[in-house]
């Protein structure tokens, strides 16, 4: 998947390569290597193929003879093409950095958690490959924010995976205080990963407690989407961004307030709409 979403995703990787080890220690005891050296690896998992094979995400811990690679891939639905270019990941970043691969699969939905756990039978005796899964079974519930601001990564991709819970609200209100607590370019990365994640009414509850605080990251986190719409085009993708706040926070747009957003060809005021976008309580008040 070749999306500004996940250029997004990918940032807040590149970020935070020792939350994601401590993470992955945690829920699959990886050997991830002690040095404390990692870097990010290019997702662009392809030799020298007319087909682009480009994973959501590629870790690269370690140096020298003790490295690991970890391939992240975030699925929201089942797709059989995965169960073959999985592997085409794993062997090409594997050839390429002389190492170890692992797959970690991130599933925000228990259905579709147990079919990316599946063993995918390679055709080659012994070759079965089995992803790690990240999803609702096996990620645990932080409603503690101290935890939360101490393994960070985990108490992401627990919000994440946890959208369903019934304590669901009170997980993500931990998060985003704990947030507040991290440095506010990685955080603002993280709340946007949080956005790009959820859907439906989860979606709207992270807007809604962005429109109530007021904490530092929150302007990374505007600034983010506002990467997203310029890799669009600048003022059409910052328009796109505008509304995709309003309608994701559950704020009715009328056809009359999403063709005067999408007629604007200023970039100021557009930035502007986008800060308002995350507080206002009707789509109106963002030409107040």
């Amino acid at each position: 998947m070749v999306t500004s979403q996940h250029e997004g995703i990918t940032k807040v990787t590149a970020l935070d390569f020792g939350h994601t080890a401590q993470m992955l220690r945690a829920l699959f005891d990886l050997p991830i290597p002690e040095s404390g050296e990692a870097r990010l690896a290019s997702p662009d998992l392809s030799d020298a193929k007319p087909a682009v094979c480009r994973a959501d995400g590629a870790l690269l811990y370690g140096k020298g003879k003790e490295k690991l690679g970890v391939i992240t891939e975030t699925q929201r639905g089942e797709d059989k093409d995965k169960l073959y270019s999985w592997l085409e990941y794993i062997a090409n970043f594997r050839a390429r950095e002389r190492c170890p691969v692992c797959l970690v699969v991130i599933c925000p939905d228990r259905k579709i958690a147990r079919w990316a756990a599946k063993p995918i039978e390679t055709g080659h005796p012994g070759l079965t490959l089995t992803p790690l899964v990240i999803g609702p079974d096996n990620t645990p519930v932080i409603t503690d924010v101290e935890e939360a601001a101490g393994n960070i990564g985990l108490a992401v991709v627990s919000a994440i995976t946890r959208s369903g819970d019934p304590l669901f609200k009170d997980i993500l209100g931990t998060v985003d205080q704990a947030l507040n607590r991290i440095d506010p370019k990685l955080a603002g990365w993280y709340g946007y990963y949080i956005n790009a994640s959820l859907t439906g009414v989860a979606q709207e509850e992270w807007g809604r407690l962005m429109a109530m605080q007021t904490y530092p990251y929150q302007g990374e986190y505007a600034e983010s989407l506002l990467a997203e719409g310029r890799a669009e085009g600048e003022a059409r993708g910052e328009a796109k961004s505008v509304l995709k706040v309003l309608k994701g926070r559950g704020i009715a747009v009328s056809d009359q307030v999403q063709e005067r957003i999408m007629a604007c060809q200023d970039v100021a005021t557009l930035d502007a709409w986008l800060l308002r976008a995350l507080a206002v309580e009707s789509a109106e008040e963002l030409f107040a």
